[in-house]
C-alpha cells in the first residue's frame, strides 16, 4: 500500500528539514547516540521512548534516514508554528478526548509501511517520577498493524557543548503478538525504556 498524498508531502518536508536541521542540532548539543543501527530500514515501525524535553524527537530522527511521523499535541497546530508541524508530517492529537482520527491516521501510516514516533507517557515528564504511566496506544497500534516497536531511553540535559551528557540509547526491536495482553505488553515496554534510561546513567 502506498502512502497517501499528504503523507508523501510530509515525508518530503521531513527530509528537507532533517537535511537542514540535523547537523545544526548535532553540532550544538553533541548527543551520544547508542545502538542507532537497530532501527529497521523498511517496514512498519513505531519508535517509542520517554519524553522530557520539547526536542526529544530530534534524537531518534538523527539515528535513521527514514521519515518519522510524530504524534504531537493539537495545541502545536493551533500556534504560529503550525506550518512546521504540518510540513514535516506530524499527526495532531487532541489529548482531551479519545482521538480516533489521530489513531486512524497513525495506523494508515503503519499499514503503508511507514515509521511512527510516539511518546507513550503522552506528555513531557515534568515531575520527580522516573517515568509517567504509559498509555496503551503504542502497543495497541503495534498489535493491530504488526509494526515493530523500537524502544529508546533519553537521559541528560539539553546543554550546548561537547561536555554535554545528553544520551539516547535505542533498545532491541520487538513485536506485540496478536494474542498478547496489551496491559502486559505495555508494562514490558515501560520496563524496557526504564532499563535503557538506567543504562545511560551508569
Amino acid at each position: 500500500m502506498k502512502l497517501k498524498t499528504n503523507s508523501r508531502r510530509g515525508e518530503f518536508g521531513f527530509k528537507l528539514m532533517r537535511f537542514i536541521l540535523k547537523p545544526i542540532f548535532l553540532l550544538y548539543y553533541h548527543p551520544k547516540l547508542i545502538n542507532k543501527g537497530v532501527i529497521p530500514s523498511d517496514g512498519p515501525v513505531i519508535i517509542a521512548g520517554n519524553h522530557m524535553h520539547v526536542l526529544d524527537q530530534c534524537l531518534p530522527i538523527a539515528c535513521t534516514k527514514r521519515p518519522i511521523h510524530y504524534m504531537a499535541k493539537k495545541e502545536y497546530f493551533d500556534s504560529k508554528h503550525a506550518w512546521f508541524f504540518k510540513f514535516v508530517g506530524c499527526i495532531p492529537v487532541n489529548r482531551q478526548i479519545k482521538d480516533t482520527d489521530a489513531t486512524e491516521r497513525a495506523i494508515d501510516i503503519l499499514n503503508s509501511g511507514g515509521a511512527l514516533g510516539i511518546f507513550p507517557e503522552g506528555t513531557r515528564n515534568k515531575t520527580e517520577e522516573f517515568l509517567l504511566p504509559f498509555k496503551l496506544g503504542t502497543v495497541s497500534m503495534a498489535q493491530k498493524t504488526g509494526a515493530t516497536i523500537v524502544p529508546f531511553g533519553i537521559t541528560g540535559s539539553y546543554k550546548r557543548g561537547k561536555e554535554n551528557n545528553l544520551t539516547l540509547r535505542l533498545g532491541t526491536p520487538f513485536k506485540v503478538e496478536k494474542d498478547e495482553s496489551l496491559k502486559e505488553a505495555n508494562e514490558k515496554l515501560r520496563t524496557i525504556i526504564g532499563d535503557l534510561m538506567k543504562e545511560n546513567l551508569k
